[in-house]
């Protein structure tokens, strides 16, 4: 697999990583086995760079990822951990704490449940308002400095944050939502970390699996499924997007494609310093993306892709509004 630079200060990783939230439960019931089957596949297929949180499965998919990376030769692969959403016992999201002794104290509990002795890419999961992003930051690179972590990374923050973070610790990839379905980064976010030298690594490539082609209107969301409280599968919403879809589907039809191999593949086309995470929970799903990584797309493909999806032409916002309300990101942002 082509393999790129994660931004000017980051790590040399596979042209798409894998994305292990969606293992633990976060779009309903997973399987142990075929969870941990997917990521040595991907793995096994020269994918090199493993994402999760802290908060998944509140640390299972931490050991999750511990289990399937056991034995394996640790220049191998890296691990990038996001921290600081604070979880209830019945799964209820708390907020999120940033402090530099919080963010020790869970750097320590994802060592041991991963079972390495250091994290590649280190982030807070979301600006934490109570805490200015230099002490995060600057805690991170103390756990650098440490040898705990190798690199420091940010999640879903704005314009202004990254240059913040950026003069206070060498930063290697934001990591934020963008699809053909969310493109506010677009506008001011992605300059800036072009500007910066920061690469992205892009999650909801499929737009929490609305862009993948198989999803029908009116589905039921299983138990834990977040898409039940995510405004772009509302009714109404939901039908719109799946229009979108549909007509998305036909040009990835004349082109050899699954649809969501076109819609990853796009996302793949919008720069070499754009990573999309693979979201996938099963070898199957696992296969197809990975038959869209090097898939080169014309401009007249392109434009195709963006005439079946315009942009800002998704019904509904991608969190719902008190999620949105934390997001940073969207302060500037907008599509």
């Amino acid at each position: 697999m082509k393999t790129v630079k994660l931004g000017k200060n980051g790590p040399t990783v596979s042209r798409a990583g894998l994305g292990c939230m969606a293992m633990s439960g976060t779009y309903g019931p997973a399987t142990r086995d075929e969870s941990i089957a997917t990521i040595r596949a991907a793995l096994d297929a020269g994918v090199t760079l493993l994402d999760t949180g802290d908060f998944y499965g509140m640390g299972a998919n931490e050991l999750l990822i511990g289990e399937a990376v056991k034995g394996r030769n640790r220049d191998d692969y890296l691990v990038s951990v996001k921290f600081g959403a604070m979880r209830g016992p019945d799964g209820a999201w708390n907020g999120y704490d940033a402090r530099p002794a919080a963010l020790k104290n869970f750097l320590a509990y994802s060592l041991t449940r991963l079972g390495l002795d250091h994290v590649d890419i280190y982030r807070p999961a979301r600006l934490d308002p109570n805490v200015p992003i230099e002490e995060t930051v600057g805690a991170i690179k103390e756990m650098i400095d440490a040898g705990y972590v190798r690199h420091v990374g940010l999640s879903e923050v704005g314009p202004e944050t990254i240059r913040r973070a950026a003069a206070e610790a060498p930063v290697c990839d934001l990591q934020i939502e963008y699809s053909l379905m969310s493109r506010g980064i677009e506008q001011d976010i992605l300059p800036v970390c072009r500007d910066l030298g920061i690469g992205i690594t892009a999650y909801g490539v499929l737009s929490r699996g609305i862009l993948g082609g198989g999803w029908k209107a009116g589905a039921e969301k299983r138990k834990g499924d977040i898409r039940g409280r995510m405004p772009r599968y509302d009714t109404g919403n939901e039908e719109q997007n799946l229009a979108l879809v549909e007509a998305l589907g036909r040009v990835a039809e004349e082109k050899g494609m699954t649809t969501a191999q076109a819609a990853f593949a796009w996302v793949a086309a919008q720069g070499d310093d754009i990573v999309p995470l693979i979201g996938s929970r099963t070898r199957a799903q696992l296969t197809d993306l990975l038959g869209a990584v090097d898939t080169t797309l014309s401009p007249e493909d392109l434009a195709a892709i963006e005439e079946a999806v315009p942009k800002g032409a998704a019904a509904g916002a991608r969190y719902n509004a008190p999620q949105m309300a934390m997001l940073d990101s969207e302060k500037q942002a907008s599509g």
